[in-house]
């Protein structure tokens, strides 16, 4: 009897330390994600962001303008909006059943219609994870205090 107790417990905690492990695995791959959209903005890689972006996507500027997917893509094409840098100094993440959040705060210079500016922003955004993987379905940013 003592014998199965312990191994009951010993599956418990079994379990219990496979779902945290497997649990900041996905919290990694997230936020790694994250950084390589990120990248991605800078290096143009208009193919890599539109296959992780939700056609249903909600990208809303620090400004307050708000993007659908083709149109935030339709920036980089016709090259109105240039993300020249983006550092990225704080980033969390928040797991739910099919979808994570993701916090941050970073430093973006952009050129936008000929005129370069950086700009200290904190940003939210959210992931669906789909049949065929991870899609950002809406991104908010705020201006932070310079």
């Amino acid at each position: 009897m003592k014998n199965i107790r312990l191994l009951l417990l010993f599956s418990l905690l079994l379990s219990f330390f496979s779902s945290v492990s497997a649990q900041s695995g996905l919290e990694n791959q997230l936020l790694n994600l994250s950084k390589r959209k990120f990248r991605w903005m800078v290096e143009g890689k208009l193919d890599s962001l539109s296959s992780l972006l939700d056609d249903r996507l909600s990208y809303i500027h620090s400004n307050g303008s708000v993007q659908s997917k083709q149109q935030f893509l339709d920036d980089f094409t016709v090259g109105k909006l240039v993300y020249n840098s983006i550092q990225v100094s704080e980033m969390n993440v928040r797991l739910y059943k099919k979808s994570a959040v993701v916090t941050g705060k970073g430093q973006i210079n952009t050129t936008r219609d000929g005129n370069t500016s950086v700009t200290n922003l904190m940003f939210t955004e959210v992931y669906v994870d789909e049949k065929s993987g991870w899609k950002m379905v809406s991104r908010h940013a705020s201006r932070l205090p310079q």
